[in-house]
């Protein structure tokens, strides 16, 4: 996918919802992972012409793996005139040695997300970008479902109203194909994760089976994240309809 198709279908993503209001600063949360970085690239690039100002800055929670090399992201961020902070933690400790959690990505996520918001908060912005895809929000409908007994998925746009934040997904009308032929493109210098729990999740396993059920059933994805759409969920059924 080139640039110019991410641009569009994210354009279209953040004017169906209202993602973005005129002086809105904006962080973004860099993993170094595919989907994060090529939101990067899409929301710096966005800036440049969409009609409503808006500030960016990306920041990454160092979760204190010792084979973490972030050089490239910080070229990356400076060649795309986007301010980058790295935020220290010894997540990865308290998680895997001194709690050994059994099912560590819970813990891992609350944490990061704290220190996350914490210091998004201290950099004055006031919504913070998700790079969730139409596969994040198919996978995460259908953990629910199986897991929890449930339809339900995150919306959109979330307000957290503990921290005063709101939270965009720009993303979410890409699939993640698209993602990874951009990122082959452009040679995106994509990080891999060190944790040692990284493809070892329920959200792996539904995953693939997402894409059996797509493969077995062409555009049966497609159909699950209208269905979401249509579903009456909080975020998505107030508008849902009124695109076009």
């Amino acid at each position: 996918m080139k640039l110019q198709q991410v641009l569009s279908v994210v354009r279209k993503a953040i004017d169906d919802y209202h993602m973005i209001e005129e002086g809105d600063k904006i962080a973004i949360g860099i993993s170094g992972g595919k989907d994060s970085l090529t939101l990067l690239y899409a929301m710096s690039n966005l800036r440049r012409f969409y009609p409503k100002h808006f500030e960016l800055c990306a920041i990454t929670v160092d979760l204190g793996f010792q084979n973490l090399n972030l050089d490239r992201i910080k070229e990356l961020c400076e060649s795309l005139q986007v301010e980058y902070h790295i935020i220290s933690t010894d997540i990865a400790q308290v998680v895997f040695e001194e709690r050994k959690e059994s099912n560590p990505c819970a813990l891992c996520a609350k944490m990061r997300k704290g220190a996350l918001n914490n210091f998004i908060k201290e950099r004055g912005c006031n919504k913070v970008a998700y790079a969730h895809h139409m596969d994040d929000v198919v996978e995460t409908m259908l953990l629910s479902l199986i897991y929890e007994g449930r339809f339900h998925t995150f919306s959109p746009v979330t307000y957290l109203d503990r921290t005063d934040l709101t939270v965009i997904r720009p993303l979410m009308y890409m699939n993640e194909a698209d993602v990874i032929g951009f990122v082959n493109k452009y040679q995106v210098p994509v990080v891999k994760s060190p944790c040692p729990a990284d493809g070892n999740t329920k959200r792996e396993y539904v995953k693939n089976l997402l894409r059996e059920l797509n493969l077995e059933n062409p555009g049966v994805k497609r159909r699950m994240f209208t269905a979401i759409q249509n579903g009456g969920m909080k975020g998505w059924s107030e508008y849902y309809g009124t695109q076009k």
